[in-house]
């Protein structure tokens, strides 16, 4: 090798490093905000003085939850289109300097009340938006950067970045927020700043770049049509008139309705304009298409798994254990750690040996691992021993870390180069929607449980301690929802009522300290719960195990790397270059 030679190829390498770790930080900062606001509801609520048991201020609770995950799942693609069309690397910087700004703005709310709430749901949709155009084009900016031969390795770090996030977001919020409920906001800012610059001057645009026209009626259709579902999902896990959840509410029927033929009309338009949005033509890929479709399912059964863990421990387990509810944010965090570990482990091993051994076999082992993590959670108590319990997490963390990386290497590397930022951002929305549709249909079918026993559990416990039969009847008739979000944002939801009824005081010594202890609310709601939770994780054992098959149907793969047309396309049969993905 010539001097000049072994110099470009240093650099070549340098610059692979400096791609990473800028990628690697923008994943991992982007999908931490999708998790950490979920832990920490406890203190922004009691930050921003909002009643957490007012039947109005369930809607924010759920918007700044859901609301995150609705804008990255709209507009993923299209960013990714964006980077396709405009160079990968400015839509990329351009996000983290949205996703910068919007973090200061989140961490400086100077209002109070429902209107501190709407400020900070109208900034974390607009950080959603900045954290899609650097979720979206940080896989592609690696893919043009590594070699085929290296892209499992990069690829996965990246994927273990972006899912660590999610399980580390719930330990960070947990500590961060018994500190101060801005500091969730604030993690963001530095590395948003110094990642900004960094990029700004490190990162180049080395991949090809394909100007075309803007696919209008595309991004419109599908930011609608897909809208207009996720909106539906998020009223419909709310109360409405007599019912315990939303489902009935026309405009919840209406949104998904026409939410699904609106998507409906949306891939008639990418089957038929010039240059789609969305490039449906990259389905004819096997390994594309299994690869998106088991990541589709991995997030349908993992995304409503941290929703009910936290319920689980913030309103049953932990306080049954004598901690108080003000103390289980931290707490849970904390004893979730073993999920998080497992991934970290499993994650990068599994990305590099999958570039020598191919994808197939740790992609398709990790889901079945996956899947049998859900089975132990079926048989596991509501008042468990908490060793079993980390170990079903550790094995949760550890199937999902063997499963994403090489899955998301198989995805990527069986496009076309100039595909690479569409590819990203379509593998992106079925991760993204999977979770969202996840919380929806996982929590609907909680409450359903729960409204069928929890009443009459709960009229039937405080009658039996002295509470005046009206008075329980009464709290026994409210939503299962508002209880849950109550044991789930650090109030006691017995004492809460009590207190706006105006019958604590009245109460004997003995009734009045069993009410407001730490027992009496998580040991009525644990049957019910639990009832609930079987049939939420045997959903997941189920959708766990389909997707394992579906990513052993993948087959060894076909990669057309540098290949300008799709297979089959216009009649011509591109060179296709076989590889274990």
């Amino acid at each position: 090798m010539t001097t000049a030679s072994a110099t470009t190829a240093k650099r070549s390498d340098r610059y692979r490093w400096i791609a990473l770790t800028n990628t690697t930080m923008a994943v991992f900062m982007s999908s931490l905000d999708g998790s950490i606001v979920l832990i920490s509801m406890p203190a922004i609520f009691r930050g921003i003085h909002l009643d957490p048991l007012a039947p109005s201020n369930i809607v924010f609770l759920l918007w700044m939850i859901m609301g995150y995950r609705l804008v990255q799942s709209v507009f993923v693609v299209a960013v990714g289109k964006f980077g396709d069309m405009f160079g990968r690397v400015r839509i990329y910087n351009s996000g983290f300097l949205v996703f910068t700004i919007s973090s200061v703005l989140l961490s400086f709310d100077p209002m109070r009340g429902t209107h501190a709430a709407l400020w900070l749901i109208a900034w974390r949709l607009v950080q959603a938006f900045g954290g899609s155009m650097l979720t979206a084009n940080s896989q592609a900016i690696l893919t043009d950067a590594f070699p085929r031969e290296r892209r499992g390795f990069a690829l996965g770090i990246n994927q273990v970045a972006g899912l660590a996030g999610m399980f580390i977001g719930l330990t960070a919020g947990g500590l961060l927020a018994a500190w101060d409920w801005r500091s969730v906001f604030w993690v963001n800012v530095p590395v948003g700043i110094v990642g900004t610059f960094w990029a700004y001057f490190m990162l180049r645009d080395n991949g090809e770049r394909h100007p075309g026209r803007m696919d209008w009626w595309g991004n419109l259709t599908f930011a609608t049509g897909l809208s207009a579902v996720l909106i539906a999902i998020t009223f419909g896990m709310q109360p409405y008139g007599g019912h315990a959840m939303g489902w009935t509410n026309p405009w919840v029927l209406g949104g998904l309705i026409g939410g699904v033929l609106v998507l409906a009309v949306f891939v008639w338009v990418e089957l038929t304009v010039h240059d789609p949005m969305f490039e449906l033509r990259l389905f004819k890929i096997k390994a594309f298409a299994f690869g998106n479709v088991t990541r589709f399912g991995g997030s349908l059964a993992q995304g409503g798994l941290q929703f009910m863990l936290v319920i689980w421990l913030q309103g049953i387990w932990l306080p049954l254990h004598g901690f108080s509810y003000e103390s289980t944010p931290l707490w849970a965090g904390i004893l979730m750690l073993p999920l998080t570990c497992g991934f970290l482990i499993a994650g990068p091993i599994s990305g590099a040996l999958s570039d020598r051994f191919g994808a197939r076999l740790f992609a398709t082992g990790g889901m079945v691992v996956f899947g049998l993590s859900f089975v132990g959670l079926i048989f596991l108590p509501v008042d468990f021993s908490y060793w079993t319990f980390a170990a079903l997490l550790a094995l949760n963390g550890i199937g999902m870390g063997m499963y994403s990386a090489p899955n998301s290497a198989a995805i990527m590397s069986s496009v076309p180069a100039r595909y690479r930022g569409v590819a990203s951002g379509m593998r992106a929305t079925f991760q993204n929607s999977g979770t969202s549709l996840s919380i929806g249909v996982f929590f609907s079918l909680m409450v359903a449980g729960l409204a069928q026993s929890l009443p009459h559990t709960l009229t039937s416990g405080l009658a039996t301690h002295s509470v005046p039969q009206a008075v329980a009847e009464k709290i026994g008739s409210l939503p299962p929802v508002s209880s849950l979000f109550a044991a789930m944002l650090g109030t006691n939801p017995v004492q809460y009522m009590l207190q706006t009824y105006h019958v604590l005081g009245q109460l004997p010594a003995e009734a009045r300290s069993i009410l407001t202890g730490h027992t009496f609310f998580p040991s009525l709601l644990a049957g019910p719960f639990h009832d609930g939770l079987i049939v939420v994780f045997s959903v997941s054992a189920a959708i766990s195990l389909i997707s394992a098959v579906a990513s052993a149907l993948r087959g060894t793969g076909v990669a057309v790397d540098s290949e300008e047309q799709l297979p089959g396309t216009a009649g011509q049969t591109p060179t296709l270059e076989k590889e274990n993905a």
